[in-house]
């Protein structure tokens, strides 16, 4: 894991923290903590999603890259606004699956602005976790398709990959270590 983090480590301090995985894989969990231990912004990806695609997602019925094509242009919006605005920082929960959705957060800004903390998580696991948890609306039936869907982030620029089974006191300082901040109290 140390040799990946070296290798993907962000050429500059990024402003935007893309939280990435499956569902299942605890972005809200991790979100929180890192905007509240960077004293970042937080935005949940998936309060933004359309109508409609609650409706599939509820039904169980997979979205398709047109389904998610408008609610990256909003994110990739708000993200822009935030990276136009110094001093800010954000940290935006968002599945980002495949490459061409973290490409398209990406040109947000200029090269460096959005880094990635990928939330490897295996299927049993994750499945047990949607299962498990209680209001939201995704269904379980939906997490095969989420993995069948998956293109890992490995080789791509500015990227954290971190067991997401670990305690979430470890993934924020695993992430404040690539950031190359010290360590500091989480929630």
């Amino acid at each position: 894991m140390d040799s990946a983090i070296q290798k993907n480590h962000p050429e500059t301090n990024p402003s935007v923290l893309v939280v990435m995985g499956v569902s299942g894989c605890g972005k809200s969990s991790v979100g929180q903590a890192l905007a509240y231990t960077l004293g970042w912004t937080l935005h949940e990806g998936d309060t933004y999603h359309a109508e409609e695609s609650i409706r599939k997602m509820q039904a169980g019925i997979p979205l398709t890259d047109e389904d998610r094509s408008g609610w990256l242009d909003t994110l990739t919006h708000l993200l822009d606004s935030a990276i136009a605005t110094p001093g800010t920082g954000v940290v935006l929960t968002c599945s980002a699956l495949k490459r061409k959705y973290r490409d398209r957060l990406r040109d947000a800004g200029p090269r460096g602005s959005v880094g990635f903390i990928f939330l490897d998580l295996g299927y049993e696991t994750a499945l047990q976790r949607v299962q498990d948890r209680s209001g939201h609306f995704f269904s379980p039936e939906l997490v095969a398709n989420q993995f069948a869907t998956l293109e890992r982030p490995e080789g791509e620029g500015a990227v954290l990959c971190v067991d997401a089974t670990l305690p979430l006191a470890e993934i924020v300082q695993r992430t404040r270590s690539w950031l190359g901040l010290p360590n500091a109290m989480t929630p």
